[in-house]
């Protein structure tokens, strides 16, 4: 039990390639704020020409 008990102490205390998934999950957060931004911008911009149009 000590045995597996210290394996998993290394692993979780070993923080190689962390710097490489906090940096993903970034640029996947930041993918998704961009994403929603862009929809909720083109949903308005879309219904001003919309708009527009009506009234011409």
């Amino acid at each position: 039990m000590l045995r597996m008990w210290t394996a998993l102490e290394t692993r979780l205390s070993n923080e190689d390639g962390a710097s490489l998934v906090e940096y993903a999950l970034l640029v996947a957060l930041i993918a998704i704020v961009a994403l929603i931004a862009i929809t909720a911008v083109g949903n308005s911009v879309s219904s001003n020409f919309n708009s527009i149009a009506q009234t011409l």
